[in-house]
């Protein structure tokens, strides 16, 4: 599969390698330029590119940058997709850090945020799971102790896409219902970093409430 990733921050950059290790074809980018990426690309043999380069013609696009720096990809960026490709989001909203969206703090999941800003749709997955893990502790099928991801879209054939690559990464994927639900593996929801079950991560996105807590909203 033809893989695209926007961002080589921790989850960009542990996907780069793990994709890569299952012998998907996988192009990196940053807003940086390819040059940055030299060591990354060396070490698992992706390919370097520009931003625009990630997302044309592939398969499946991963966007993992501050959520905050969304609104500012390239016009048109998705413009060149393989017909059917899966656009994956990986953010999370830190408004210390993205600075104060108001339709967020409003309650908008912030996944439909993001589709707004991209004028296109995407599925919510592995933004409540830490790199390390990610990276290290991937299971074989019928593993006990094997963690599960939840995965939130509306188009199902394209979370379909993505369940299975969480699949192919050692992780249970579970349907968490559409991106209107997604909220419930956002920040400060229970399943957010912690590293559940498939039955003990589906009781928790049943428990999550959509009050964001205190420390997950700005301060002004």
């Amino acid at each position: 599969m033809n893989i695209g990733i926007i961002g080589a921050g921790m989850i960009g950059g542990t996907l780069t390698q793990r994709f890569a290790q299952l012998g998907h074809d996988v192009a990196v980018a940053n807003s940086r330029g390819p040059e940055t990426l030299a060591d990354l690309a060396r070490e698992t043999r992706a390919q370097a590119v520009t931003v625009r380069q990630a997302a044309r013609g592939k398969d499946v696009v991963v966007i993992t940058i501050p959520l905050g720096n969304v609104a500012q990809l390239p016009a048109g960026l998705l413009d060149e997709l393989a017909p059917d490709a899966a656009v994956i989001d990986t953010n999370n909203y830190y408004p210390e850090r993205d600075g104060k969206i108001a339709e967020i703090e409003d309650g908008m999941p912030e996944s439909r945020w993001v589709e707004r800003q991209l004028n296109h749709a995407v599925v919510k997955a592995f933004n409540n799971i830490q790199a390390r893990h990610l990276r290290e502790k991937g299971r074989p099928q019928g593993n006990d102790g094997r963690i599960a991801l939840p995965v939130a879209g509306d188009e199902p054939e394209k979370k379909a896409v993505v369940m299975q690559l969480i699949d192919q990464l050692g992780f249970d994927p579970v349907d968490a219902g559409g991106i209107d639900q997604s909220w419930r593996q956002q920040p400060g929801t229970p399943c957010y970093i912690a590293d559940f079950e498939r039955e003990a991560l589906i009781k928790a996105l049943a428990a999550a409430s959509p009050v964001r807590r205190p420390a997950w909203r700005a301060k002004n």
